[in-house]
């Protein structure tokens, strides 16, 4: 690839999809019966994950295979990863060696351990003996492999420095900060191996519950179709456009990011096609490819089907996935809209052509846009209504009911694909380019829209879990996918039924294969990284590394942040970005959250998740490793390094970005009302837009250096019109340790209170402050509510002494760090009491006149340099 690339020429269809598959699939794929039972087995497990999410499951399979689906899930893993990723660049693609068979079988076995002699390990609690040492570190060895070959060598390499550092952590050579007392082989293998504390963690639980099914309808949606009719549609939309290629590029992307969880895999669907048109009306190959990348990697953010990682913070944060869609929302949305800008703002600057002769209506477009949206919301927030009409006329037999209206409503959108020709994919490289026309083309594809309304209605009106959710999804493309193409022959009057049924057949099941072989990656990542989770919950070093990231960072807030992005990025370079995000959120996250208490700021946890996984998905794209990067240059035959470079360029929103909704959770929809959460929505926009004008040195005309750095100061004031409300009018009034008791009797029942407490840490002795958030109670005076609050007050020597909390009172578990028997006191320091101040959203006003400002200077600009704005 890199001779490819080196001599820029693009590479071919074939080579395009070998480096899809070589990264995504496995680059082996034997031929006859080898390959057939391959394609068997990955058929297998996408059943085995269907019928596990089922509302069955409990019916069909056995107790003990359902009890320990992770080990069947890991072990279908490890046999597909030593069948389909060759051990070297040198190793036959075209047949298995006899090693990997082993190694395969061994593999698979070893996963299955725990099932085999399930009663042997809980009987002994959950501890190995000699056999099951052995047994667990051969498995670890293979699973470290398997790793090897499906994501590189970093993942397995990382993983294998933290399990050393088990081993060897009271060496001399590991460095004093972090050193710890060491663990015997029994003890680390039964820690990682045989209890769901390492390799079947959580971790792996997801990959098993929910990733599957989520990645075995997107295969599935490719399969039948629905891919092509997404750019189509795009294309169709903004295609004549100036800079219209790349506008369909990101829009497109952003569909198909439903489709695939792979940044590679949705840079080489999308880009085939829209790559070549971006370079023809003006974009060089670095730019074409970058925009690719950036609109490529953003849909592992965008709801309501992201990568594999928002799964995860279900688990690691506490809340349900539809609490997590919520709040990635917003930030998704306008990161794709800024990126609709940054390539509106260079084909502007360049003054590039459009395609096609259709006349341009932008705002006809943007409406038209803006309307399907909105009817498709509509539409999947709508469909609660008949549901809960039917269900309550008929509750016994509503789901037959409710079954036979969606496939109602299947066979009529059916019957108007019927009605027009089955989209063909366009060739890009035509001499003539005929855009798609939306009246003539949309019928074509409206049935695909069906899972994903079925999806999201499960998702978000019943909150279903995301399992059962994706499992009735899947459920209706099964049924697509078997009878789309006999029921269009019907349909249009065609006789050839039995080989229209037999394709649809086929289609079903290499989208089995398909979604198989997209998980083995995945469930590898999930399982290895179980490894590093493990170690910091046997060690206690995700404790010291809190400890050494606070004194590194000067206990400041940003630059710890900092911190987290460049080790994110770093990690990225080597990890995908599900385990890029279990490493960093189990090491950083729980520090980001303890440091910004004591600094006074209370950071919701699934902030800082989203924060990481932003910078995880970031590393897909940054230089030298960025390999969505290297698959858009493959495309565009550009360089691989200035297209990651550009594309890093392009994506400084989704850098900034999560700075901002740390510090600003409004951003996030957390306890914003309706009517807030739409202004919000409306002015960051605006904020995401100004700031992509400034970065981009282009508004309405070329910026001078000052207009630039006050578009995004201006950006920064409608994101974070708290900052300035405060420094005009402060939102807390701070009361002294002698008057906390009478401050909370004269507060109003309901007021947050801020509450900054002092003493030694517990574990290094060292003065320590961290703030908690208690809410006033109805209590009838203060002393009464401190009480129930669960503070334990003494005035004594001039200061308000705290004894240790009741255990299960409010503030126990966050006050636990501080040593109350010690010879230093826990003291309050201090505490914010809330007051009236003037709405942050006057901030908007001058914000916005100087907006209006730089547009009046860059407009007249604009016209005296006739140059169209």
């Amino acid at each position: 690839m890199s001779a490819d690339q080196q001599g820029n020429r693009p590479l071919s269809e074939e080579e395009l999809q070998e480096l899809v598959a070589s990264s995504d699939a496995g680059a082996r794929d034997p031929a006859g019966n080898v390959g057939l039972f391959l394609a068997i087995v990955a058929a297998i497990w996408s059943i085995f994950q269907v019928v596990l999410a089922s509302p069955i499951a409990n019916y069909v399979l056995p107790g003990s295979v359902v009890n320990n689906a992770r080990q069947f899930h890991l072990a279908f893993a490890m046999f597909l990863a030593f069948a389909a990723y060759p051990a070297l660049k040198s190793s036959p693609r075209n047949y298995i060696p006899i090693q990997d068979w082993i190694m395969g079988v061994l593999g698979a076995g070893v996963a299955l351990y725990g099932y085999f002699f399930y009663d042997k390990i809980v009987n002994a609690g959950g501890l190995a003996d000699d056999v099951d040492k052995w047994i667990a570190l051969g498995g670890l060895i293979l699973l470290f492999e398997a790793a090897r070959r499906a994501l590189g060598p970093a993942m397995a390499i990382i993983a294998t420095i933290f399990l050393a550092y088990v081993f060897f952590g009271s060496s001399e050579w590991v460095p004093e900060v972090i050193r710890w007392k060491g663990a015997s082989l029994k003890k680390a293998m039964s820690h990682m191996w045989i209890t769901s504390e390492g390799v079947f963690g959580i971790a792996l639980g997801v990959s098993t519950k929910f990733v599957f099914l989520f990645v075995l309808f997107g295969a599935l949606l490719d399969k039948a179709g629905a891919g092509n009719y997404f750019i189509k549609m795009a294309f169709g939309a903004l295609g004549h456009l100036r800079g219209g290629p790349a506008k369909a590029a990101v829009v497109g992307s952003a569909a198909t990011g439903l489709i695939s969880g792979s940044s590679i895999a949705n840079v080489v669907t999308t880009g085939t096609f829209t790559i070549p048109l971006m370079k023809r009306v003006g974009f060089t190959s670095e730019q074409a490819g970058s925009v690719e990348v950036a609109s490529s990697v953003n849909g592992q953010i965008m709801p309501p089907v992201m990568g594999a990682a928002a799964f995860l913070m279900v688990e690691y944060v506490g809340i349900s996935y539809v609490e997590v869609i919520t709040h990635a929302f917003l930030p998704a949305a306008i990161s794709y809209i800024a990126l609709v800008y940054i390539v509106h703002l260079e084909a502007v600057k360049r003054n590039m052509p459009t395609l096609g002769d259709r006349d341009v209506h932008l705002a006809r477009t943007v409406v038209g846009m803006l309307m399907f949206f909105l009817v498709f919301a509509g539409l999947c927030y709508g469909s609660q209504f008949p549901v809960d009409a039917v269900t309550s006329w008929a509750p016994s037999s509503a789901g037959l009911i409710l079954s036979l209206a969606v496939c109602a409503v299947y066979v009529a959108l059916l019957y108007l694909a019927a009605q027009v020709p089955d989209l063909e994919p366009d060739d890009p490289n035509a001499t003539e380019v005929k855009l798609p026309v939306i009246s003539e083309i949309y019928k074509a594809g409206l049935h695909y829209l069906l899972p994903i309304i079925v999806l999201v209605y499960f998702l978000m009106i019943e909150q279903k879990s995301p399992g059962l959710s994706a499992f009735w999804a899947t459920a209706l493309l099964f049924v697509i996918l078997l009878t789309q193409k006999p029921l269009k022959a019907i349909f249009r009057g065609q006789s050839d039924l039995a080989n229209s049924f037999v394709d649809g057949v086929a289609d079903l099941w290499q989208g089995l294969i398909d979604g198989a072989r997209n998980m083995i990656g995945i469930a590898l990542a999930t399982a290895t990284a179980g490894v590093i989770v493990g170690t910091v919950t046997l060690t206690g070093v995700g404790q010291v590394m809190a400890d050494l990231v606070e004194f590194l960072s000067g206990g400041n807030l940003i630059l710890m942040l900092v911190m987290v992005g460049l080790l994110s990025l770093i990690l990225g370079m080597g990890l995908p970005t599900t385990a890029n995000y279990i490493v960093v959120s189990s090491l950083m996250a729980g520090v980001v959250v303890e440091l910004g208490a004591q600094s006074g700021l209370i950071v919701p946890l699934i902030a800082v998740h989203l924060f990481v996984f932003y910078f995880g998905i970031m590393a897909d794209v940054t230089p030298p490793v960025g390999l969505a990067s290297f698959a858009a240059a493959a495309v565009s035959g550009g360089d691989a390094i200035k297209t990651g470079f550009t594309a890093f360029f392009y994506s400084l929103r989704t850098v900034a970005l999560p700075f901002v909704f740390i510090f600003n959770t409004d951003l996030l929809l957390i306890d914003v009302t309706w009517v807030e959460g739409i202004i919000v929505a409306i002015f960051a926009t605006i904020a995401i837009l100004v700031f992509t004008a400034g970065t981009m040195g282009y508004f309405l005309t070329h910026s001078r250096i000052y207009e630039s750095v006050a578009l995004i100061a201006i950006a920064f004031a409608l994101f974070r019109p708290d900052y300035f409300m405060d420094r005009i009018s402060p939102s807390h009034l701070k009361v002294e340790p002698a008057g906390f008791v009478q401050a909370i009797g004269e507060a109003v029942p309901g007021t947050d209170v801020r509450v900054v407490v002092s003493g030694p840490d517990f574990d290094t002795g060292n003065m320590t402050e961290t703030t908690v958030v208690v809410i006033v109670g109805s209590e009838p005076d203060g002393a009464a509510r401190v009480d129930a609050m669960g503070f334990l007050l003494i005035e004594e020597d001039g200061l308000v002494k705290m004894d240790e909390p009741m255990f299960g009172s409010p503030i126990a578990d966050d006050l636990a760090n501080f040593d109350y028997y010690a010879d230093e006191p826990v003291r309050i320091a201090s505490a914010d009491l809330p007051v009236s101040q003037p709405p942050k959203q006057l901030i908007y006003i001058p914000a916005m006149l100087l907006l209006g400002l730089i547009a009046f200077l860059q407009r007249g600009r604009a016209a005296r340099q006739e140059v169209p704005a």
